[in-house]
């Protein structure tokens, strides 16, 4: 019989999975990532992320729906599946934007310093994820600035902006 600490374990796995950050991770990686992050359940209207303050804490969504904003312009609606707060992982700047939880929502969460810690015992997991920020990233850009020269169309802003 699988424990409830056991179930915990897989779906985290699972929703990891689903998430493109870690969609090139093993499963040993994605045991490994879950096993250092933690939940967190928010209510609907909870400010997950202000512009402009300090990030330390990066999110991946579980369940529910969030509305990211910069400056009052949506950026972005996350849904299960969508992550944000990657910056933070990086740098621990100042967040690019708000997130404000549409509904109620569940959440993973990896802080700096797990994410640290994670480059030192799994490197090859700290750089798929840095691969991926990258790309998302571009994406971000492309946004931004319009089709790329090869003429790709930009991409949706739905659950792609970099935050």
């Amino acid at each position: 019989m699988i424990t409830s600490r056991h179930a915990r374990s897989a779906i985290r796995v699972e929703r990891l999975q689903a998430t493109s950050l870690f969609s090139n991770c093993t499963k040993g990686e994605l045991r490994q990532i879950a096993s250092i992050t933690t939940t967190k359940d928010v209510a609907a209207g909870s400010v997950l992320a202000y512009q402009g303050t300090a990030g330390r804490e990066f999110f991946i969504v579980m369940e529910g729906s969030a509305t990211a904003t910069r400056n009052g312009q949506v950026l972005a609606r996350l849904g299960p599946g969508s992550f944000f707060g990657e910056l933070a992982l990086l740098d621990g700047g100042r967040r690019t934007a708000t997130v404000v939880a549409d509904t109620a929502m569940a959440l993973l969460v990896l802080t700096r310093s797990e994410f640290t810690a994670l480059q030192y015992t799994a490197p090859s997991v700290a750089r798929k994820i840095l691969i991926e920020l990258g790309s998302r990233m571009r994406h971000t850009y492309e946004l931004h600035d319009g089709p790329s020269e090869a003429g790709t169309a930009a991409v949706p802003q739905t659950q792609t902006a970099s935050l």
